[in-house]
């Protein structure tokens, strides 16, 4: 398949210019906005096969640096400024791809952050958030609080979780989700951790693992 990959930069208000790269096949069928995790940025080699797999199921994809990892700043950014960089990135899908169907969310707080910035004042042309291992707690300590703002989104949801995830107890993403009603779909990745890693006694490899993941994403966003 053709592959189109461009660097990208662009302004995120008083904060800054950060990097993007773009990934697209030669005739996608949607776009995908998606942040990173709090601890890697846009480049890190999960980033990368998502964003390449996807595009081999026909979805582009936006990836882009927050504003502190563009920086090099150990900290992830407050949520405030992180919400302008989704916007920023956002803003930059919908200039490259128009009228296709647009998808925001991301890893781990790329994804939280993407729903909070929703929340508040919705994402223009987005019409569905796609989050790859929601944190919805700390490690240990399963709670939902994090997911209250979850209420005030009304686009429709997909939540990708492993079932061995220390950052989402699976009784309390199932509660949530189930909570959310009709906008929220959950696929449970079997054996899976907040990473996407499986256990050798699972009877799977991470690769198997990742094709499962894709193949899910790309389904939901194609309907």
């Amino acid at each position: 398949m053709s592959l189109h990959t461009q660097q990208i930069n662009f302004q995120v208000g008083s904060h800054g210019t950060v990097s993007g790269l773009v990934q697209s096949p030669a005739d996608p069928v949607a776009c995908y906005v998606f942040a990173h995790g709090a601890g890697a940025g846009m480049g890190h080699s999960f980033m990368s096969a998502v964003s390449a797999g996807l595009a081999a199921r026909g979805v582009a994809t936006l990836r882009y640096q927050f504003p502190s990892m563009e920086q090099g700043k150990k900290r992830p950014d407050p949520p405030p400024v992180a919400h302008a960089a989704v916007r920023a990135a956002v803003a930059q899908a919908v200039e490259r791809f128009g009228p296709l169907p647009l998808f925001a969310g991301g890893k781990s707080f790329g994804g939280r952050m993407t729903s909070q910035a929703q929340a508040l004042d919705p994402l223009p042309g987005v019409k569905g958030l796609v989050f790859v291992g929601f944190p919805l707690h700390p490690a240990g300590t399963p709670s939902t609080g994090r997911a209250d703002h979850l209420a005030d989104v009304h686009v429709p949801m997909l939540f990708v979780q492993g079932t061995r995830d220390e950052l989402a107890d699976l009784a309390s993403i199932r509660g949530v989700v189930s909570k959310l009603g009709a906008p929220a779909t959950l696929m449970e990745i079997a054996e899976a951790d907040h990473a996407f890693h499986v256990l050798r006694r699972s009877g799977r490899n991470d690769e198997e693992v990742l094709a499962e993941i894709l193949d899910g994403m790309a389904a939901w966003m194609r309907v």
